[in-house]
């Protein structure tokens, strides 16, 4: 076998925390230590091999769009590691950035915040090419249309401002800068979260043919189920920093094991004519900066035990290549049946 292109070694992200008076006095009238940190991501491992697409999945403030920050340099690790083709990847302290991290781009969910107004769209897409070499200086203009048109616009439209294009042609040119870098690894985050249902579709099979075409290997974040079911090869089910559940996107949805994946994949709204009671996960998600004890889904899990409460589950072999996080699926059945 192949080494996979994407390492996520135990990965942890914490983001300082500067008490006020306030919290003090909150943390002291209940009784809590105040963390003095968000624990965004908490212990991640994943492997992506070259070709695959794979989703991050979860509520908002689940850590998703951290964790592709970290893989794509923009933030380093608190702890852990993240490794591409056998290198570390650069954050932004680091010498190397424009070395390695060149090769991982990231694809922002606005693309109007995302790209500069005072720019025209050909100088946006030629900047890191020309900046890092990429391209012979008297080859970036015809490279820049090649890529307009590779996206489905028109050459001519690198002489335009941003605010001059729709919400999806400027979700295009932002996926032109990308390619334009030539990465080995893209990061999608909520790519088409801010577009009309029937653009995303439209940005959604640009991306399908794109794959395709240039055999792209992706981290696809999102919160709509549907869009991964349609883009992904692999699913990881994230929750309060921490992956719960990953499986190839096939038997995820024919099958959830995880409490939370089931309680997230009811959740969702369906077409059928059919009643069906609406059932929400119960509960509120826990505090980051104060994160719940042993598995963090307890509070909200309706099968949760004395067990769940103390002990953090660890990702286990589910068969047909899943791995789930949770008591139940690691020998504590009997147990966690009997206290539930």
């Amino acid at each position: 076998m192949t080494a996979p292109l994407l390492v996520i070694d135990h990965v942890s992200k914490r983001f300082p925390l500067k008490a006020t008076l306030g919290d003090k006095l909150t943390a002291r009238l209940s009784g809590r230590r105040l963390s003095g940190a968000v624990h965004a991501v908490t212990d991640v491992s994943l492997t992506v091999p070259k070709g695959e697409v794979v989703g991050i999945v979860g509520e908002s403030g689940c850590g998703k769009s951290t964790l592709g920050r970290i893989v794509s340099g923009i933030y380093a690790p608190t702890e852990g590691s993240v490794m591409l083709d056998g290198q570390p990847v650069a954050s932004g302290r680091e010498e190397h950035v424009n070395k390695l991290t060149t090769r991982v781009q990231m694809i922002h969910q606005d693309p109007f915040a995302s790209l500069n107004p005072r720019m025209k769209v050909g100088e946006t897409i030629s900047e890191g090419p020309r900046t890092h070499g990429l391209v012979p200086a008297s080859e970036v203009r015809a490279k820049t249309r090649a890529l307009l048109d590779q996206v489905g616009l028109e050459g001519a439209y690198a002489d335009r401002f941003p605010h001059q294009f729709s919400g999806g042609q400027r979700q295009r040119i932002a996926i032109a800068r990308a390619l334009a870098m030539q990465p080995d690894l893209l990061v999608l985050d909520e790519a088409v979260a801010s577009l009309d249902v029937s653009i995303q579709a439209q940005v959604l099979n640009l991306f399908l043919d794109l794959r395709r075409d240039l055999g792209l290997t992706a981290l696809f974040i999102s919160h709509d189920l549907s869009v991964v079911r349609h883009v992904c090869d692999r699913v990881a089910i994230m929750y309060l920093g921490r992956i719960v559940e990953l499986a190839p996107a096939d038997e995820l949805y024919a099958k959830p094991e995880h409490p939370y994946t089931q309680a997230l994949f009811t959740s969702v709204p369906t077409l059928g004519t059919g009643r069906r009671a609406f059932v929400p996960i119960k509960g509120e998600i826990p505090s980051p900066i104060d994160p719940p004890s042993g598995c963090a889904f307890h509070p909200r899990c309706p099968f949760a035990g004395p067990r769940c409460r103390t002990e953090i589950p660890r990702m286990t072999d589910a068969g047909a290549g899943r791995s789930v996080a949770c008591h139940l699926n690691d020998g504590g059945v009997e147990e966690q049946g009997a206290a539930a």
